[in-house]
C-alpha cells in the first residue's frame, strides 16, 4: 500500500436530492407497509448499491408493465414516466405509486402547457434517459429531443416564432445554456420555461466541484455509470480544471495510480449516492496518508419533499385503524 501524505477536499452539497430521498423513502415505507413484494418500473434512482439494498428488502424492479402481475403494487422511479405508461397500469388493473420527482412533474405540466399552446417543444437532454422519454410522452407531437449544441442545426420547426424549450433535470449547466444560446441564435423568439428545469440540487452539485476542480489535483465521484448528473459531474470538474477527473460506484473502483504524485484529492457524489458509499471513498484514501479533509460548502440545502400522496393516504389509514 503506497502511503502518501496529502488532503481531500470534501464537496457540500453531495449525495441525496430531496427527490432522490422520497423516492428511496417511498419504496421502503412500501414494502414496511405492504410487505414484499413491491414492483418498482425500472430502477428508483440511478445507483446501483440502493437498487441492490432494496431488493434484498424484497423490492422486484422491472423494465415494463407487462412483467408485473395483474393487481400488484407497482412504484414508478423519481424520472417519470409518461401518460401511455399509466393507462397501461390502468389496463393492467395495477395499484400504483408515482414516485417522480415534483421538479420532473413540473417540467411535465410545462410540455403540457405549451403544447396546449400549439408551440413547438425543443427538449433539451440525452436520447434515451428514463427522464426524457417520459417528458416527451406528454406531448409527442409537439416535442423533438436537442441532444446537445451540435443538435442544433437539424431542428426543425413549424413557425419559428411559435417554439419553446425544456429540458432535462439532470444536465450540466453550462452545456444546456450552450445549447439554448444556439438554439436562440436560429429562434430569436424562443420562449424560455416559466423557471429554470435544471434541478436545484444538480445545479449545487456542479457549482460545488467547480469551486474545488482548481484546487485538486485529482477528482472522484461517487456514482453510477447510468446516473447522469453523476457522469456530468466528472465533465465539469474537467472544463473547471481538474487534472483528472473519474467516476467510481464505490472506493472498490478506485485505482490507487490515479493518485500518483496527487497531493489533493476532490470527493463529491452524484444526487442518487448514499453517503455510506462517500464515506467508503473517504476511509480508502484515508488509509493511503489523504486524511487531512476540509469540506468545501457553497450551499446549504433544506428542501424536502412529502411522500406521493397514494402512500401518504395508506400510511395514514393504517395509523388511525
Amino acid at each position: 500500500m503506497t502511503v502518501a501524505q496529502g488532503r481531500v477536499l470534501l464537496a457540500a452539497p453531495r449525495g441525496y436530492c430531496a427527490g432522490v430521498d422520497r423516492a428511496v423513502v417511498t419504496v421502503e415505507r412500501a414494502l414496511e407497509r405492504y410487505g414484499p413484494p413491491v414492483y418498482v418500473r425500472k430502477q428508483i434512482v440511478h445507483n446501483q448499491h440502493v437498487v441492490d439494498t432494496l431488493e434484498a428488502r424484497g423490492a422486484v424492479f422491472v423494465d415494463e408493465l407487462d412483467e408485473v402481475p395483474p393487481g400488484a403494487l407497482v412504484i414508478f422511479s423519481a424520472h417519470g414516466v409518461s401518460p401511455a405508461v399509466h393507462e397501461q397500469a390502468r389496463e393492467r388493473q395495477l395499484r400504483t405509486i408515482d414516485a417522480t420527482c415534483p421538479l420532473v412533474t413540473k417540467v411535465h405540466h410545462e410540455a403540457r402547457r405549451f403544447a396546449a399552446d400549439d408551440h413547438d417543444i425543443l427538449l433539451v437532454g440525452h436520447a434515451g434517459h428514463e427522464e426524457v422519454e417520459g417528458t416527451s410522452g406528454e406531448a409527442p407531437r409537439h416535442i423533438q429531443l436537442v441532444d446537445g449544441p451540435d443538435d442544433v442545426d437539424r431542428v426543425q420547426v413549424r413557425d419559428p416564432e411559435r417554439v419553446a424549450w425544456l429540458s432535462q433535470t439532470t444536465l450540466s449547466v453550462d452545456e444546456t445554456m450552450a445549447t439554448v444560446a444556439r438554439l436562440r441564435e436560429r429562434f430569436p423568439g424562443l420562449i424560455d420555461p416559466p423557471s429554470d428545469d435544471i434541478c436545484y440540487a444538480t445545479q449545487n452539485r456542479q457549482l460545488a466541484v467547480k469551486e474545488i476542480a482548481q484546487r485538486c489535483d485529482v477528482m472522484i465521484v461517487v456514482g453510477s455509470g447510468n446516473s447522469s448528473n453523476s457522469v456530468r459531474l466528472v465533465e465539469v470538474a474537467l472544463e473547471a480544471g481538474a487534472r483528472h477527473a473519474y467516476r467510481v460506484d464505490s472506493a472498490a473502483e478506485i485505482d490507487e495510480g490515479w493518485l500518483t504524485g496527487a497531493t489533493t484529492v476532490g470527493v463529491t457524489s452524484g444526487a442518487s449516492v448514499p453517503e455510506i458509499l462517500v464515506r467508503g471513498v473517504m476511509d480508502w484514501l484515508a488509509e493511503r496518508g489523504y486524511a487531512d479533509v476540509e469540506e468545501v460548502q457553497t450551499a446549504h440545502e433544506s428542501l424536502i419533499f412529502a411522500l406521493p400522496p397514494e402512500l401518504r393516504r395508506e400510511l395514514k389509514a393504517a395509523a388511525t385503524a
